[in-house]
């Protein structure tokens, strides 16, 4: 299958196969909290990335893009709101705790060397906070591989932050959608029985095993050449 027809068969929106869509399951959450999620462009359109879907759910929230070439990162505004960065930049991040007042949360999205310039490559980050997470239970994302043993997935690292600055109700809410989305996933691949999966699966739903294709197509050589 082409890179065009499997973009064709995916939700426009959660980008999970248009079987296995989580939008249903998406909460509209309205937060004290702006969240702005400044995401890599080369993470927009991957399945895999998981910041898009933590936006989606919170009312208070917008996206900006970066990277593309040519194109300089958009300055960000938070007016007379507390602008905090989540990502632990070694010497100057700070453990995140609840804050007087309305915050400007700021979330990088990409792999770890593009979120760790994110700092350095938005205009007006440099002198804002750095903030981190506390210790906390290991990720359950297992969709990629992590270079680091405690990363987290981006919409797991803003369900935390949330649940920090906004209640726990509000991190369930976002953790809840973020479980359905792996474990889809991990159902699809064949990795999962659907009686684990959050949210089950919906009526209809088949597997897309990523190594189907290449048994058709071995199969098909094969017959040709019987």
């Amino acid at each position: 299958m082409s890179r065009r027809d499997n973009r064709a068969n995916r939700c426009g929106l959660c980008l999970m196969h248009i079987g296995l869509c989580v939008c249903p399951l998406v909460p509209r959450i309205e937060t004290r909290t702006r969240l702005v999620l400044v995401i890599h462009h080369t993470e927009i359109r991957k399945p895999t990335n998981t910041g898009h879907l933590g936006a989606a759910c919170l009312v208070n929230s917008e996206v900006h893009v970066r990277g593309r070439e040519g194109m300089p990162s958009a300055p960000i505004e938070w007016g007379d709101r507390t602008p905090l960065l989540l990502f632990p930049h070694e010497g100057e991040a700070e453990p995140l705790e609840p804050v007087d007042g309305p915050v400007t949360l700021i979330v990088p999205d990409g792999n770890w060397r593009q979120a760790s310039k994110v700092r350095a490559r938005v205009p007006g980050l440099k002198d804002v906070r750095c903030v981190t997470l506390p210790p906390g239970p290991p990720s359950i994302y297992r969709l990629r591989s992590e270079a680091h043993s405690h990363g987290l997935a981006t919409m797991e690292a803003i369900a935390r932050a949330m649940g920090i600055l906004e209640g726990p109700s509000v991190q369930e809410a976002l953790e809840h959608v973020f479980r359905a989305m792996v474990e889809r996933t991990l159902w699809s691949r064949g990795a999962l029985a659907a009686e684990d999966v959050t949210g089950g699966i919906p009526e209809g739903a088949t597997r897309h095993d990523p190594r189907s294709g290449l048994r058709e197509r071995i199969a098909s050589s094969q017959t040709r050449a019987g």
